[in-house]
């Protein structure tokens, strides 16, 4: 027979929400990352996750745009665009695996660090 799942014990400092498993979803499913932040208030972890959602998604709409800034230029420059454009269905599929991560580790308790995004959301 197999053990019964144990939630994973909340960090000190605040109270645990019931919802936090589909809070820290949402947290990770771009602009309803708001929704989390805005609700759950007294639990320090879905705060960390939806922060952490919320600088994922500016940080994919500010790539997408410069990489499209670059498609540009390259298409005027030397025709090199298309080329560059061959690669927006890897880019996205990169940061889908991302938040799927993301999402599996935050509900098993866990977080997943990126380098660099993980430092600026923890400012806020």
């Amino acid at each position: 027979m197999s053990q019964p799942m144990v939630p994973p014990t909340p960090p000190a400092g605040g109270t645990v929400s019931q919802n936090r498993t589909i809070m820290i979803v949402l947290s990770y499913l771009g602009i309803l990352a708001l929704i989390p932040l805005l609700v759950e208030k007294d639990d320090p972890e879905v705060q960390w996750h939806a922060k952490h959602g919320l600088v994922l998604a500016v940080a994919e709409i500010a790539f997408f745009i410069a990489i499209h800034f670059v498609i540009a230029a390259l298409s005027f420059a030397a025709g090199l665009g298309c080329i560059v454009a061959l690669f927006l269905p890897v880019f996205g599929l990169g940061i889908l695996v991302i938040h799927i991560l993301c999402i599996v580790k935050g509900v098993n308790g866990q977080r997943f660090l990126i380098p660099g995004l993980s430092q600026f959301a923890d400012r806020f």
